[in-house]
């Protein structure tokens, strides 16, 4: 049975050696996506293009000004003489965001204690302008309290009132990506393994090898098992990949066990593989075998909490979400990577994945079939 299953992985790897395009693609992809995801799949919006209307031009309103400056959540680009300039380069895309101080704002600040701002956002990305919004009262609320402590002597801390002193743990710099790397690297295991399995059994089809296969006295697990062995291989290779970039190029801490990490991966390669193998009973050609492991995979990143947090989902899209595989894999290697927790905290997400391994294992064996 050894001998049957090693001829067959050795058959595999000589495919795959053959094919260099594809050997390259199954090494570069993983470093793509990390690539890609770790610098734009991120919510850290810093130097937003800022156009200002000073119509008040006293050393009150350009000392707000340099207050928004130096914050770095705003480069204060353009200075403008009417409230249809900042119209115009917000609809140019020039500018994010406008700030429109008015010709009474130094003289309220003298006589009456305070004055009125006026901040106008591009809302058409709700990410970035959240971001903004948040920043531009933050920025202000600074202001108001140096001014307070500067026109009337008072130390801010020093008065009655609550003081919240947050502290945000496991990200404490919420870098965007210390939580897509981590999310990438699940998705990697996902995504790749499900796609190559699947085109391994495919390219028999379309190339007519599988009859060559079918008249060998090979049993159908000693085919399966050797087909997947190289693809597991080369997951894992990608994985340790992925985890050395996400450490040395993106600084993302490793909280966690990369022992428990590895060994939960292979759990999770488990699943995709039987995705791969139950989607190559269904495919006929390699096209068709992409088209359909594509369709499953889109609605797994969406409904997985991959891009956006279960939470804001429907509650019915919620429930649907238990039936992702991907939802638990995620779980668990930010888990382990950030929160630096272990199988103690994590078992029910393994014991998930295992269950998944196990009914999609068994229904992929079930369609494979030793013939045509």
């Amino acid at each position: 049975m050894i001998r049957r299953t090693l001829a067959i992985t050795r058959k595999e790897i000589i495919h795959i050696i053959r094919d260099p395009r594809s050997l390259a693609m199954m090494f570069m992809i993983p470093v793509i996506y990390l690539v890609l995801f770790g610098y734009t799949a991120t919510t850290d919006i810093e130097h937003l293009p800022t156009a200002v209307l000073d119509q008040d031009r006293t050393s009150q309103s350009r000392e707000l000004v340099d207050a928004y400056r130096a914050s770095n959540y705003f480069d204060i680009l353009f200075y403008v003489r009417s409230e249809e300039e900042i119209g115009k380069l917000i609809d140019q895309g020039q500018a994010k965001a406008g700030m429109i101080i008015p010709a009474s704002y130094g003289k309220n600040l003298t006589t009456e204690n305070q004055a009125s701002i006026a901040f106008v956002i591009d809302g058409s990305m709700p990410t970035v302008a959240m971001t903004a919004l948040s920043a531009a009262h933050t920025v202000a609320q600074a202001q108001s309290t140096a001014l307070i402590e500067r026109v009337y002597g008072l130390n801010i801390e020093d008065q009655p009132g609550v003081d919240v002193r947050p502290r945000v743990w496991y990200n404490p710099d919420m870098k965007s990506a210390n939580f897509m790397i981590p999310g990438v690297m699940a998705m990697i295991l996902q995504i790749q393994a499900t796609i190559f399995t699947a085109l391994s059994i495919a390219r028999e089809k379309e190339e007519g090898t599988i009859e060559q296969l079918i008249a060998t006295p090979l049993r159908s697990m000693e085919l399966i098992v050797g087909k997947v062995t190289p693809y597991v291989v080369i997951s894992l290779f990608n994985l340790i990949e992925v985890l050395l970039i996400g450490v040395f190029w993106f600084g993302v801490p490793v909280n966690g066990s990369v022992l428990l990490l590895l060994t939960l991966g292979v759990l999770a390669l488990l699943v995709s593989l039987g995705i791969g193998l139950f989607n190559s009973t269904i495919a006929n050609t390699q096209q068709e075998a992409i088209l359909l492991t594509f369709f499953l995979m889109l609605p797994f990143i969406f409904l997985s909490g991959f891009f956006f947090p279960l939470e804001a989902l429907p509650h019915v899209l919620q429930i649907i979400s238990y039936l992702i595989p991907l939802r638990y894999l995620l779980v668990i290697t930010r888990g382990i990577i950030l929160k630096g927790v272990g199988l103690d905290i994590l078992w029910d997400q393994a014991l998930a994945l295992a269950l998944f391994a196990i009914v999609i294992l068994t229904l992929a064996a079930s369609r494979f079939r030793k013939r045509l």
